[in-house]
């Protein structure tokens, strides 16, 4: 058993609050919190992710669609897809990202 908290957890390489609560070699779940008016650009990447909406609203951005996300919703998006994100919110927006690779 390993147990992993957000103080503890390694932080992501990238200039957000963002912090890796598992990984391994089929899954990495990444805890996310993004202020309010804070951007992840599109972008894509060579894995299937989740994003589940732990609290707050933001936009989930899908190629050229966009959708509004709410807590406890999840969203799917397949590999090599454009997908990002925006807190559209007043709160911080928490999305816990599940990459399966």
């Amino acid at each position: 058993m390993k147990l992993t908290t957000l103080e503890n957890a390694e932080k992501v390489p990238f200039n957000l609050d963002g912090r890796k609560m598992f990984t391994n070699d089929k899954v990495e779940l990444v805890h996310l919190a993004l202020k309010p008016n804070e951007e992840i650009a599109l972008h894509a990447n060579p894995f299937d992710v989740i994003f589940f909406i732990l609290d707050g609203t933001g936009t989930i951005f899908y190629e050229e669609t966009q959708t509004k996300a709410e807590t406890n919703n999840s969203i799917y998006i397949e590999k090599d897809k454009q997908r990002g994100m925006k807190n559209t919110g007043n709160e911080i927006f928490k999305v816990l990202v599940v990459k399966v690779f």
